[in-house]
């Protein structure tokens, strides 16, 4: 944490909060971007890095950029959690006005901080620096592109299509969701419950330059099955709704055999018997999946398993310092 003079800062205090995993190559240039920029955004200003389980040694890196930055604070969680629940406990410790989330991979420049924070001052309270040109492979950006679209769907602002992992948003918006204790964590959902300004700046992303995404296909699709049923009923309508139009289907039929036994004597045979029976329980098993999906979603609450568990933490700054 460190102050600095605030005339003509674009904003007061500044907590920057990063999800490391398995990151120690770039730390250290990351902190080295941030060092850069961060006394011209902001009078006060810390970065808190929250090492998610890592299985290299970024947490000893950790560990040895917090002694030589006063403002940098480190965060070792029990075992990795995932990203986005990482994120939630950087966000519950940041003790500024305004947060920023970025990624460890060198990807989110800090020097397009600036844009989200001009931003952020007319007046909205979310603000996502989305990529000019998304930069992963084409199967990979049409799958993020459907990814928001739900997300954007299930937050109740459909408008605001270019969620990204580069944030800027006011600090306060965490006490919509205080109490919020689960497994499954979507931040930019947990945000909307306290807030509907949200809008976006195009930035500049850099090209990966060390190591290789974490998400895959599965991961992503992971991800939208807990978008779904973890912070949206819309699963269980489209079921009912199925099953409605499955109902007047099976009505059409009935009226059709009838019809066929008072017009020509006889109704279909086992042919079409046999293809009523396995569609009407291939829609059976498609509602009992949706229903078996949230019930593991309760399941898990039930269990009261933490959103994360802290290991250890780099010593926090004195006042002295602030």
């Amino acid at each position: 944490m460190t102050q600095a003079g605030t005339s003509a800062l674009p904003v007061e205090s500044l907590s920057v909060v990063v999800p490391v995993y398995n990151s120690q190559p770039s730390l250290a240039l990351l902190v080295q971007a941030l060092a850069a920029e961060l006394p011209s955004l902001a009078g006060q200003y810390e970065v808190i890095l929250v090492n998610d389980g890592s299985r290299d040694a970024s947490w000893e890196e950790i560990q040895r950029l917090c002694q030589l930055y006063p403002w940098l604070r480190g965060i070792n969680l029990m075992r990795n959690y995932g990203q986005h629940n990482a994120l939630l406990c950087g966000l519950r410790s940041a003790r500024f006005a305004v947060t920023v989330t970025m990624d460890d991979d060198l990807q989110h420049p800090p020097s397009e901080i600036p844009a989200m924070l001009a931003k952020l001052n007319e007046g909205y309270d979310v603000v996502y620096g989305f990529p000019r040109k998304l930069p992963h492979a084409l199967w990979r950006n049409l799958f993020s592109r459907l990814t928001k679209k739900v997300l954007a769907f299930v937050m109740g602002i459909p408008t605001v299509s270019e969620i990204s992992a580069f944030r800027a948003f006011r600090t306060h918006l965490r006490d919509a969701s205080l109490h919020y204790q689960s497994p499954g964590v979507i931040i930019d959902v947990l945000l909307s419950w306290g807030t509907s300004r949200f809008t976006s700046v195009p930035v500049h992303e850099e090209p990966r330059k060390i190591g290789h995404s974490n998400y895959n296909f599965a991961r992503l699709a992971a991800q939208v099955f807990l978008i779904l049923t973890g912070f949206s009923t819309v699963p269980l309508r489209i079921a009912s709704w199925v099953g409605f139009l499955f109902t007047l289907f099976g009505l059409a039929v009935f009226i059709y055999v009838v019809a066929i036994y008072f017009t020509l004597g006889s109704i279909p045979g086992f042919p079409f018997l046999a293809s009523i029976i396995s569609l009407f329980s291939g829609m059976q098993m498609f509602a009992l999946g949706i229903f078996g999906e949230y019930l593991a979603r309760i399941f898990d609450r039930s269990m009261d398993r933490p959103t994360y568990v802290i290991h250890q933490q780099t010593p926090p700054v004195s006042d002295k310092d602030v």
